[in-house]
């Protein structure tokens, strides 16, 4: 049953964002233990279609971003910048669990009221006032939540230094601290190699052939 809702979900994304669709057939590949039907993959299609409502296109921030950036700015078009900076807020939101109480409107009409303010005079509640689709009260809330956020994130990042000994956040990371390690030790031989080459050198040859011998 896992494998053949596993396929369905693949014949579902693939049906939603490829302009040519491949066969059931050849969604099933690699050491497959069974081999469905087409009309079985079908019928499970179904089945997850009807468990989510046929809500294929989950609205999320970005879907309402331009909207907002737009309305907010007197009908001018954003900028590059503006949506630059409004596609990192966007994603700095999603890594904080605060933000799961908001409708994905809510959060970009946040989202454009922070970009906007850093750039322009805005009057937030004159702003909201123009939008009847959004919770003036909820985004409110959720812009505040925004702006307590961004200070702690750069106060965090002026406060780390990159070490070679901190632990890596992700499996990037590991590769990384790695590398530097490597290069770090292999630093600290080829300096410990230089030393022992000036130890080592013709001037210090030729002195200790020249020192009277003992015996």
């Amino acid at each position: 049953m896992t494998q053949l809702l596993s396929v369905a979900c693949l014949a579902l994304a693939a049906k939603v964002e490829e302009t040519e669709v491949p066969l059931s057939l050849e969604l099933q590949v690699g050491d497959a233990n069974h081999v469905f039907e087409a009309r079985t993959v079908h019928r499970m299609e179904l089945l997850v279609l009807g468990t989510l409502k046929w809500r294929m296109q989950a609205p999320t921030p970005f879907s309402f971003i331009g909207y907002f950036l737009h309305k907010f700015s007197d009908g001018n078009l954003p900028d590059s910048l503006l949506i630059s900076s409004s596609v990192d807020l966007i994603l700095g939101t999603v890594r904080e669990i605060g933000f799961l109480e908001y409708r994905p409107s809510e959060i970009a009409a946040a989202v454009a009221l922070s970009v906007l303010k850093d750039t322009q005079i805005l009057d937030l509640d004159q702003a909201l006032a123009c939008c009847i689709h959004v919770n003036k009260e909820r985004v409110l809330k959720c812009h505040r939540v925004m702006q307590e956020m961004t200070p702690m994130k750069n106060r965090t990042h002026r406060n780390t230094s990159p070490s070679i000994s901190a632990v890596p956040k992700s499996p990037v990371g590991v590769l990384d601290a790695a590398c530097l390690s490597d290069e770090s030790d292999d630093l600290a031989a080829v300096e410990s190699h230089g030393s022992c080459l000036l130890r080592s050198s013709p001037a210090a040859k030729k002195r200790k052939l020249n020192r009277p011998s003992t015996s």
